[in-house]
Order: structure tokens, then sequence, then C-alpha cells
């Protein structure tokens, strides 16, 4: 996936048609590379979100709602001294190349008219979003780049701002395609996908295939042209060239499992029938669609990256211990022995004699076999009969604690692994502080410092078809809560088999909970565990009553003995139209 200059283009042409003129009212930052900036004008209010964060730069209109720390960054502060209440005048960018300038007329500190421009830079790994005053000096930026990590450019506070060198490409909004042809011809050996990707500004990968497939239906090189080929790829340069500021269509490509995997400005052929292409009206909404999951993700791993490296070392250390006692217990599955070379020595002190590295004995209990017992020559037969009792008191005393501990430390992995599917599931900073707590309240992690009052977190609420109330734990502690204190004996209560997940409740009013209603709610305890990627799940469903806390056990775990057990399809689709709001 690449953003690529033209499509840049089609942003920007968006942005002006909605927000310009409008003033900044909010400035939110979700994450230390992302910023939202909330216009409103007469049309309203509009979301403008800002993304230099390396794997997903961008620039679009989103309407997802992103949830914000409780402490706002020093840099989200920044732009709300600067940008709040400012003017959007003008949007600009450099010729085809992705950096868009967004120029704002604004008031300083006290009250004198300035001017500031916001420039986005969308550059892979050095994408950057920097402040820029009226002066042409940087005030701030996202990223700050000191000679250490560029002797090139540096973008530090108080240096003039200076543009990123340009490619020696050409700008289709310039130069005809007949230039174009003549730039390809310089390198007539190369295939023609990257030549055009390294002669023409503005085009990505996938926009350089279709263009050498729409022209030979395989990537040929500019010498192996001719002159019907030729045309159409002058005519398909035409084509980009006359709708470059034309409010057209986009694309969207999904991969086999209608993921979200490529997107462009120019409709896609190449793929034929392997691939299916998403038609949309406009550029935001190709890119919104494209990044909401990724970025949910990616702003819950960067949130929650602590935790995440937290249990990761719990687990290890868990079982790497686990590893030494499991072991230690397979060396005490000798200790039959020990007690046999002790019992053969005490029935033969009469004729073994002190000083003897070896004693050879006859083994009454395996047809009179001569055996041959290793021996302390500095003691005596009684006292060596004595070392192999103890040894073996020692290793079967051993072997009960250790598999005592054992039990321990399986349990602790599996509690582990079911905090992390939790922490997978979290989408917000409450579901996050929630598994904090829990992780504080067992002991492995020290409480958090970090300051700022988050919302009370619910169960997530669902209404089968038959209008059962459905509810699913978010994690552990509510897991507990709600199969232990809430639902009511009679209430059916659902879990993954053999995976962890969410405690899942259909309460029952009426005595009885409809086949519908049960297929539904397993569905939704297959989704919201760790099967949520696998084509079917074993569901167990039995009544609240059937469960059982075990004395000491983790947060979460419950043992029942009657149920049932359904095949179930984890369905996004199905939870997203079932859910209620809380």
């Amino acid at each position: 996936m690449a953003l690529d200059g033209i499509f840049l283009s089609r942003v920007k042409d968006e942005i002006t048609q909605r927000v310009l003129q409008f003033r900044v009212e909010k400035v939110q930052q979700p994450t230390k590379d992302e910023i939202v900036l909330v216009f409103r004008g007469k049309g309203g209010a509009h979301r403008l979100l800002i993304c230099v964060r390396s794997d997903s730069p961008r620039v679009h209109f989103t309407t997802q709602t992103i949830e914000n720390p409780a402490v706002p960054p020093m840099f989200c502060m920044l732009l709300r001294k600067y940008l709040t209440a400012a003017k959007l005048t003008a949007v600009r960018q450099r010729e085809l190349d992705r950096i868009l300038f967004l120029d704002f007329d604004a008031t300083n500190e006290i009250g004198d008219p300035t001017k500031l421009t916001l420039c986005v830079e969308i550059m892979g790994t050095y994408s950057n979003l920097i402040l820029i005053g009226e002066n042409g000096e940087i005030i701030d930026s996202v990223k700050r780049i000191d000679y250490a990590a560029s002797a090139v450019r540096q973008v530090l506070p108080g240096l003039p701002y200076v543009l990123p060198q340009a490619q020696d490409k050409l700008c289709l909004e310039t130069a005809t395609p007949q230039q174009v042809l003549e730039r390809l011809s310089l390198t007539p050996h190369k295939l023609l996908s990257g030549a055009i990707l390294n002669a023409v500004q503005g085009i990505s990968p996938i926009v350089a295939r279709e263009l050498a497939f729409r022209v030979g239906g395989e990537d040929l090189t500019p010498a192996e042209l001719d002159a019907a080929q030729s045309k159409r790829l002058s005519d398909v340069l035409q084509q980009i060239r006359d709708g470059l500021h034309r409010d057209t269509a986009v694309y969207m490509v999904l991969d086999e499992n209608e993921q979200p995997k490529e997107l462009s400005f120019l409709d896609i052929f190449q793929y034929a029938t392997a691939r299916q292409v998403r038609t949309f009206d406009s550029a935001s909404a190709l890119l919104d669609a494209f990044f909401s999951e990724r970025d949910r993700v990616s702003r819950l791993h960067q949130r929650g990256k602590e935790l995440l490296r937290a249990l990761s070392n719990l687990t290890e250390r868990t079982a790497r211990k686990l590893s030494m006692q499991q072991k230690e217990l397979a060396a005490c599955a000798d200790r039959e022995t020990l007690k046999l070379y002790g019992e053969l020595i005490t029935a033969n002190l009469h004729r073994l004699q002190k000083g003897s590295r070896v004693y050879d004995v006859e083994n009454y209990y395996d047809n009179m076999q001569m055996l041959h017992i290793p021996a302390d020559p500095a003691k005596t037969p009684l006292e060596n009969a004595n070392r192999y009792y103890k040894e073996y008191r020692k290793s079967k005393t051993a072997e009960v604690m250790l598999t005592k501990l054992i039990a321990e430390g399986e349990a602790e992995l599996a509690y582990f692994e079911s905090v992390q599917e939790a922490l997978s599931r979290a989408d917000s900073d409450a579901e996050l502080s929630a598994i904090r707590e829990e992780l504080h309240g067992g002991g492995y992690i020290k409480k958090s410092g970090k300051k700022g009052k988050q919302k009370p977190l619910d169960f997530l609420r669902f209404r089968s078809t038959d209008g059962y109330l459905i509810l699913v734990g978010r994690n552990n502690l509510q897991n507990d809560r709600l199969s232990m204190k809430l639902a009511n004996n009679n209430d059916m209560w659902l879990h993954t088999q053999g995976f962890p997940g969410s405690h899942v409740v259909i309460e029952n009013q009426s005595g009885e909970v409809s086949d519908q209603s049960i297929e539904e709610a397993a569905s939704l305890a297959a989704y919201y565990s760790k099967a949520r990627e696998s084509s079917r799940v074993a569901v167990d469903y039995t009544r609240v009553r059937e469960l059982k806390k075990p004395v000491g056990a983790k947060p979460g775990k419950v043992i029942y003995h009657t149920y049932y057990t359904i095949l179930a399809k984890p369905d996004k689709a199905l939870a997203e139209r079932l859910k209620v709001e809380n």
C-alpha cells in the first residue's frame, strides 16, 4: 500500500471543498503520531485526521470516534495554543509530491494577526508534521530530527523550514504524455512498471503495474512497445492528466480474506477476478475504511505496549520456571530405584565392606539377577543405604511439591494467555486500565502512576433477534463478576471450548432460551475469544447454576461438568448488528 501524490491531490481538493475558511474548533492527539483537527463552519463540523506513523502516513477526513488520552501530549497543547480558532485559508501541494501545506490565519499571544502553516510530509519512515511560523521558521514538529539523525536535513524548533530534496520525476500537471514516453526511452530495457515509477511523479507501484498491464497485458520493457502499445500508454497518461482535479471515484483492492490490501486513484484491472475491487466516492471515505481496523490495533498497541511487555516477561519467566520444574519432576521418576538400592544394601549388610565403590548384590525382585549399586567408599554400607533412603524420601517429597507447583504454573500460563486475549480485544483506555488494575491486583505489576479519570467500564451488551439480552465480559474480572455475581441461576452461560475468551450470559426471563439466541450468543462467544479467526469454534453452554469457582483460582476461571456444545462461526457482522449501546 502506498498513498501516492496523485491520490493526495484528491484529498487536497476535498479539504479545499469542505473546510476552506472554516476555523479550528478543537485539536486532539490520540497517539504520538496522530493529530485530529476539528473544523467548524456554516456546513457543520469536520474531523481531519493527520497521521505520520511510518507504516500508514496520510491525511483525510474521518468519521471514526478516536479515544484521546486523559492527559494531552505536549505537541497537542502547542497546536491548541497556536491553531485554536485559526482560519484555514489555503491548502497547497508541491506539484504532485507527497507534501501538503495547510495555511492558517491566526492570532498570536498579544492578539496580533499572524500566518501559520501546518506542513504534512508523507514520506514513509521520514513522515512528519511540522508547524511553521510566519517567518518560515519551525515552531515545532511531531518528530524532531537533529544532526545525529540526519546530516542532510534537520527539523528542530527555530530552524528555517527547508523542503525535502525533490526527485527527478515528471509532473503530469506540466509534462505531456509524449515527454513521459521520451523519458521512458532512456531506460529501454527496464520493466515498464519500474520505468514509469522512476519517471512519473505521484505514481504508486500498483498504478505503475496497472499502466503496464493496460498497455501489454504483461510487464514489457519500453524497447518492446510497438506503436499501438505506445499509443495506449499515451492515452492512459492523458486520461490521468485530465482527471487530476476532477471529483472522480477511487478504488480499494481487497485480499483473499476480503481485507484492505491496496488503494488507487485509477481503476484496477490487473487482478482480473482474483481480487475484489471496491469503489468509493471520496478519497477520505476510502482511507477511513482502509485504515480503521489497522489504526485501532496500532493505537491500542501503543497505549498498551507496557502491558504487552509485562505480560510477555511474565509468560516467559513462568514458562522457563515450569520447564525446569518438569525436568526435575522427570528426574524424580527414578525414585523407586533409590529405594531398591537402599533395601538391597540393607539386606546384604553382613557381607558388604566399607571402601567398595560398587556393591554387587542379587536383586530378589528380578529373579536374583546381579545388580551393581554405586557406593561411596568413604561410607559404611549402612550409611550408603541410609543415603539412598534419604534421597528416595527427598525425591518423593519433591514429586508432590513439583506436581503442585507445575499445576500452579500451568494455571498461571493459562491465565496470562487469557489476559493477553483480553488485551488484544481492548478498544479503549478504560479497558486497558481495567486490565492494568487486574494485573496489579494479582501482584504481577506495580500500580500505574498515570493520572486522569477514566469512565467506568460496563459489559458489552447485545440483543438477540428473539429479544434476549446478551452480556459479554471484556476481561477476566468482568467475567467473574458477570458469571458469579450478576447472572441468575437460570441464565444461560457460554464460553469457547479450549480457548481463552469472554464469558457470555443470556439473560433468561421466561424460563427458556430460544435456539436462535443460543446460536447467536455462541457466535459472540467465538468472536470475543482467541479463536475469532477460526471458521468454526466449539462453544460450551450451560445454566449458570452449574458453574463453580475453585478456591484460589485465577480471575475468569470457572469449572462446570454438565453442559452442551455447539459449533459456532465467529461473525463480526452479527456482533455489530446485535450490539446495543450501554
